[in-house]
């Protein structure tokens, strides 16, 4: 079958070209349109619920609004799990479906269980799902400011609140049009309002109520339509316009009259333009900005999106004013361009060495070029399934792409078919003709093509257990065995049909079949090793045993981790204040922090987002700032050479001098994807399950003080659970009774006097801005005065507050955190300089036995590790059955199990390498190289499948024993060195690279190169070894029957 495949592909060899250009141009069609990312969005498919419920505290809004949506959305389908947060004003609920399910269908349940909910809220109450973006869609950051020096047209400086408005009106809607575009979240500045702010002692004197003012604006601030009418068979539209165009009108408004006197709004109250109570502010190198965040829809190409981005918010800045521009502050493009720059220098540096080796070994320059020329079709072929197959190109994906695997198949071909063609000229003493030579090429490639093809077929099945592996380590790992896999497929299909044809066609002059002076050197340093392994078998296979136990051994010292983090070139920094601090407070502290790091000579800028944005999908109290500090490239450093980790440490010192703040340093990418991963920004979680606010507090303190003592531990901190003061406004009833006033009356005043209350909205063209009554800001902020509040009574007059209410100051809790419906506290901890797998089996060890946690409160461990541990779970069960497989592969050729054997002890002798090589850089276990010793079992294999073939072959031919291992080793040596050379020095680079993203494929090449050079100096010694030690038994059984034979005397009939 096979040998006919390539006798046709030789024969049609004009319509096989033809095949594989037309498969060139469509890879490069295909690689024009592959979408292209940093590293695989692991988002699993989640929903958000976002509910503002103003003036709720922590435990109201948990009560009233959270409890009730979580007890709706449980027993949707598909559901994995649901966790929330409910804070001041804000309640959070995530829904986090099952791997696989449609983000919109998910949409759809969590629509229908929110709208058969909503009679169970508070009137008013609006819960809002959150953008389809994935965790990792902030893609693009802006900001607008003034130029230095900018001032408007009448002279005065731009304030925070123009600047808000531009953005709102100017700017984002023009963001917001761009393909792929979710959302655009704004933060920063002030949105502009109208203020009513009435003089509490004039209403008094009139026996007016704030309610009252918010009446008369409700009902003279409206266009009302009247129908129309039809006159001599015209129809006129009838409306009644009463909209107040501005501040002018408003103070017009008529409140009331007494004596006969009207009272207007401007008798009793100043009307201005204020700006409104404001959750969030953004800051850049020390300066207040407003900041806009671009969402990516999920499943967009995030290159693409971030490039179009950067485009509109230049054609944005054309319609801003002059003083004011809108520049990029964070674009994905940079770390996407960075990292698939350091996957593309090693693609080509290892192609490069591939090339020179396949020169220098085979020393014949047609025959090198045709074997190289298999990298980039099969390439080009990989691109096209990684677009069928939705995989983007990045890190992990075309991280452990190496051109030596790929060229494998085609080395052992190339190099029979150059033996054969030179034994055959040798001996004819004359070139072949081109019929001869196409019926050479064709028998040498079939000679060879059955351990060819099962080498490559063994390297892919040793991938399918990456396919095994699901949730959030199969997202990540997933793109790698597919393009793996794709590009093994294609080089199988390539040295089935191209490589012969274009041997054939190509290598017509005379081909030396003396080797060249690199393979002479080669086989006579093996020569004499060979021999004293076939002296001395029991020996050799013996070391060999031992290596295999010490690294064994080795291999449980080594640590463990999920994967490496990726050096994304810039810090993200988590600023914690006391809560309760205000946001004002926060922005000067802010302004101070920005100050002091933008002295490092390594900083280019420093911006942050304080609190909550627009769109809560990232909800944070005014106490709490995510900063960005972006690092000039390398090269401008003055140390370059200076490390990540020793730059954190000195912004960590630098940044601790400045009191009120506790820190936690990560990376804007890395912080997404651990929030992601376990709901918490690091690297592990102490999950603290419970019922009581105050003894979750006081069980997470223990195990705080607890994680912080283990060595490796770093930022560890208890997320902030109270603390939050509150002024508690609390009418006495018996009061309530006695006067005659409702506690909605209390409450209406109350909350219109310091938060407001919207009457009603103005309109400028397409913009609208809100209407808002509350006290003057003298009055609002003074906190003493709120008891001289006059209520108004239902007999005209009124009673200050203080007579029928009791106010009190005390702190509350800050926000209160659930998972599936019970309460915790989470614990966090960052690793440095520690593997994570030893950190958290330590961590377990030391809480268990220091923590004694009342009943009915019990701990989780989440984080990266859990995804270590699952993917380690699994593929405990995969690998095995895989070896499995491949055992039956190599039976299937050999159809002996003693062969089989043999090649499959190929595998532990090849770990001893991979072993070693991580133990030498220190570098710990991880997914990663994990991947690598899967990759690195293959290639063991296909090395003594190549050896052993040969030898059975010419034993078949009737050679002696230790002769056939002998012929068969010293000949099999070129395409061994081959193979183990291209593979190994496919990965040196990847090895030794420091550019973005290196960090993540280092363990993998690592892993690769140790083990290809143990396995093949195994293959060649121990192989031959252990077969002689196996086979010599049979020979020497089948000859003392042939001797007995011989010398036994001849039987009459």
């Amino acid at each position: 079958m096979l040998a006919r495949i390539i006798g046709f592909s030789i024969r049609q060899r004009w319509f096989v070209f033809a095949t594989v250009l037309l498969l060139c141009a469509l890879g490069v069609w295909s690689a024009l349109r592959l979408p292209i990312d940093a590293v695989p969005d692991i988002t699993n498919v989640q929903v958000q619920i976002n509910t503002e419920a103003e003036g709720y505290s922590p435990l109201e809004s948990e009560q009233r609004i959270t409890f009730p949506i979580e007890t709706a959305i449980a027993g949707v389908p598909n559901l994995s799990y649901t966790r929330s947060i409910s804070r001041y004003g804000l309640s959070q609920v995530t829904v986090v479906f099952e791997d696989g399910t449609d983000i919109y269908f998910a949409r759809q349940q969590v629509a229908e269980r929110i709208q058969s909910v909503k009679s169970q809220l508070p009137p008013a109450i609006e819960p809002q799902m959150g953008p389809i973006a994935t965790g990792l869609g902030e893609i693009f950051m802006f900001a607008i400011e003034p130029k230095p020096g900018a001032t408007k047209p009448d002279g005065s400086a731009y304030t925070a609140e123009d600047l808000r408005t531009l953005s709102d009106w100017v700017v984002r809607p023009q963001m917001r049009t761009i393909p792929g575009v979710a959302e655009v979240n704004t933060i920063g500045g002030y949105e502009r309002q109208y203020h009513i702010t009435p003089n509490p002692s004039y209403l008094a004197s009139l026996e007016l109520s704030l309610n009252d003012v918010v009446e008369a604006l409700e009902k003279n601030n409206t266009n009302r339509g009247a129908g129309y009418v039809e006159r001599g068979g015209e129809q006129i539209l009838i409306r009644v316009p009463g909209q107040a165009s501005g501040e002018q009108d408003l103070s017009q408004i008529i409140l009331a009259t007494r004596g006969g006197v009207p009272i207007r709004i401007g008798d009793v109250a100043d009307v201005s333009i204020g700006s409104e109570l404001r959750t969030g502010a953004a800051t850049e190198n020390g300066k207040e900005i407003v900041l806009g965040t671009i969402f990516m829809r999920t499943g967009e190409n995030p290159r693409i999106v971030a490039q179009a981005a950067a485009e509109k918010l230049e054609q944005a800045t054309k319609s801003l004013p002059a003083g004011v521009i809108a520049h990029p502050l964070y674009d994905r493009t940079e770390l996407v361009d960075r990292t698939i720059a350091t996957v593309e220098k090693n693609l080509a540096e290892g192609a490069l060495l591939v090339i020179v080796v396949l020169f220098l070994l085979l020393g014949n320059f047609r025959a090198a070029l045709i074997t190289a020329a298999v990298i980039p079709v099969a390439m080009l072929m990989t691109l096209t399934g990684m677009l069928q197959t939705r995989t983007s190109a990045n890190l992990m994906s075309l991280g452990a792409l190496d051109f030596g695997l790929i060229v494998d198949g085609a080395v052992i071909i190339v190099e029979n078919c150059l033996r054969r063609l030179g034994e055959a000229q040798h001996r004819l003493g004359r070139l072949l003709e081109r019929d001869e030579r196409f019926g050479l090429v064709a028998s040498a490639s079939a000679e060879v093509i059955k351990p060819s093809i099962f080498g490559i077929v063994i390297i892919t099945a040793v991938y399918l257990p990456i396919f095994a592996l699901d949730g959030i380590e199969g997202k990540t790992f997933h793109p790698m065995a597919i393009t793996v896999v794709l590009a093994l497929t294609a080089a199988l299909i390539l040295s089935l049909t191209l490589v012969p044809v274009a041997v054939a066609q190509f290598v017509t002059g005379k081909v030396e079949e003396k080797e060249n002076w690199l393979m002479r050197n080669l086989g006579n340093g093996y020569r004499p090793l060979l021999e004293r392994a076939l002296i001395w078998p029991k020996a050799a296979v013996a070391g060999a045993i031992l290596l295999v136990l010490v690294s064994g051994f080795g291999a449980t010292r080594l640590g463990s981790e999920f994967i490496p983090n990726l050096d994304e070139g810039d810090i993200a920094m988590h600023a914690l204040r006391i809560p309760g601090t205000g946001l004002g407070q926060a922005v000067e502290m802010q302004e101070a922090l920005e100050a002091r790091i933008r002295k490092f000579p390594e900083v280019e800028r420093v911006f942050a987002k304080i609190g909550t944005a627009d769109i809560a999908s990232d909800p944070m109290p005014p106490s709490v700032a995510d900063n960005f500090i972006m690092l000039k490239d390398r090269s401008e450093w003055p140390d370059p050479r200076k490390t990540r980790d020793e730059l954190v440490a000195e912004l960590n010192a630098a940044v601790s001098l400045i009191p009120g703040n506790n820190y936690e340093f990560t990376q804007p990418v890395q912080m997404r994807m651990n929030e992601l991963i376990a709901g918490v920004r690091a690297d592990v979680a102490i999950k603290l399950y419970g019922d009581d606010l105050d003894q979750l507090l006081k069980s997470g303190e223990q195990i705080n003080d607890v994680a912080a003592s283990i060595a490796g531990a770093e930022d560890v901190k208890l997320e902030q659970i109270t603390g939050l003061p509150m002024l508690s406004v609390l009418p006495k009833r018996d009061m309530l009774a006695r006067y005659g006033v409702n506690m909605t009356d209390v409450q209406d005043a109350v909350s219109t006097a310091t938060g407001g209350t919207q009457a009603g909205e103005l309109f400028e063209g397409d913009r609208r801005f809100a209407v808002v009554v509350r006290l003057p800001e003298e009055l609002r902020t003074d906190l003493a005065a709120i008891g001289n509040l006059p209520i108004a009574l239902a007999n005209g007059g009124s009673v200050p507050l203080a007579e029928i209410a009791d106010i009190s100051l005390a702190p509350g809790p800050n926000q209160v955190s659930r998972e599936n419906g019970k309460r915790r506290a989470v614990i966090t901890a960052n690793v440095r300089e520690r593997d994570l797998g030893s950190f958290v089996a330590e961590l377990r060890e030391t809480v268990a036995s220091e923590v004694e946690l009342p009943t009915g409160y019990y701990v989780e461990y989440g984080g990266t590790f859990e995804q270590l541990q699952s993917a380690a779970t699994r593929l405990q069960i995969v690998v095995p059955l895989v070896l499995l497989l491949i055992f039956g592969l190599l039976f299937t050729l050999f159809r002996s199990v003693k062969d089989a054997a043999i090649v499959f002890s190929g595998v532990p002798l090849a770990l001893t390498g991979g072993v070693a090589a991580l133990a030498l850089r220190d570098i710990p276990m991880s997914i990663s190289a994990g991947v690598g010793f899967i990759a690195l079992s293959g290639v063991a294999v296909l090395n003594g499948v190549v050896m052993l073939s040969f030898i059975k072959d010419l034993r078949e031919r009737g050679s002696d024993l230790l002769e056939a291992i002998r012929e068969g080793a010293l000949t099999r040596l070129r395409p061994v060195m081959m193979t183990a050379l291209v593979a190994s020095l496919g990965f040196v680079p990847m090895a030794f690279n420091v550019g973005a993203g290196s960090e993540v494929q280092r363990p993998l090449a690592t892993v690769v190169i140790g083990g290809i050079i143990s396995s093949t100096i195994l293959t060649l010694l121990i192989l031959p070894a252990l077969y002689a030690l196996v086979h010599r038994r049979e020979e020497e059984a089948e000859t003392e029957v042939l001797v007995d034979d011989s010398t036994s005397p001849p039987a009459f009939a």
